[in-house]
């Protein structure tokens, strides 16, 4: 339902992992202030199909709009689920599920925000990642994948995110920027925008990755400059669990992850609570973290 008062607040949280116990429990509370409130969750719900359908429904039934935007791990394909599809076909496998759940999905019709701090466009991407985040004096993505193997740091994407039918993630991901760019310049050009997308769109969030080598698998050069380019407010992503507000270009840029439970427990913040996106916040939040 599209809110037209000016109540509410649009938040949002991602990382949710709810295949924890814990942070089942943190869904199962989880409720809106205001009836009018939208939530945004920007990826990292779970791992299997069942458990995304269960949170994205759950929350649906709270939460005036739910606006939903995939990570990596609802597009594993990890052995445990009956569900056995991959790449492309599962992601639309849950684009079909959160419309019959009244989520919004990348698919969808982009939606206007007009309660406080509105009217904006949010617009919930799905990107993935090209390799091109690599640390210095690696210059092509083999070299850095080399690396990672040799210390160990490597993603589980390698072994459960299969792009099929694309020939890699890379590729995929190239045809998933251009598509979306394209949609993102026929946008109403009055409207400022708040860009959701699991994973950052700007590197200058992973400068605090204790493996550095790790950025690889979390975005790319190509959207460096799309904050700027498509008018953006604010920029919602998870995908690092370094929950925290930071600015680029007098943009902010909000990491709503919960995170594993192994990591929100040593945060001095109660986990599981949406971060206020708009209207914005007043003064600069502290790092929680």
């Amino acid at each position: 339902m599209l809110g037209e008062d000016t109540e509410g607040s649009l938040v949002a949280i991602s990382d949710l992992h709810i295949g924890y116990a814990e942070n089942r429990a943190l869904v199962e509370a989880l409720r809106p202030t205001s009836p009018r409130d939208w939530l945004i969750v920007a990826g990292d719900v779970a791992d299997t199909v069942a458990d995304i359908e269960w949170a994205l429904g759950t929350l649906a039934e709270r939460f005036d709009t739910v606006i939903w935007a995939p990570g990596n791990h609802e597009l594993w394909t990890p052995p445990a689920d009956p569900v056995t599809l991959r790449g492309v076909d599962r992601y639309d496998l849950l684009v079909r599920r959160c419309r019959d759940l009244g989520v919004v999905t990348p698919e969808d019709d982009y939606r206007v925000w007009r309660g406080p701090g509105g009217p904006v466009l949010v617009a919930p991407l799905f990107l993935l990642y090209d390799y091109t985040w690599r640390p210095p004096g690696f210059d092509t993505r083999e070299a850095a994948l080399a690396e990672a193997y040799r210390t160990g740091i490597v993603c589980t994407d390698e072994f459960l995110l299969h792009p099929d039918p694309y020939p890699s993630r890379q590729a995929w991901c190239a045809a998933r920027l251009e598509a979306t760019a394209r949609r993102l310049a026929a946008r109403d050009p009055a409207l400022p925008t708040v860009l959701v997308n699991h994973w950052p769109l700007d590197r200058h969030p992973t400068e605090v990755l204790r493996y550095p080598i790790f950025a690889q698998w979390c975005g790319t050069e190509a959207t460096a400059d799309w904050h700027r380019r498509f008018a953006a407010t604010v920029v919602v992503y998870g995908h690092l669990h370094i929950p925290r507000t930071t600015w680029k270009d007098e943009v902010r840029f909000e990491e709503v992850s919960v995170g594993y439970p192994r990591e929100w427990r040593q945060r001095s913040v109660p986990p599981g609570r949406v971060r206020q996106i708009l209207p914005a916040p007043t003064g600069t939040p502290a790092p929680l973290w």
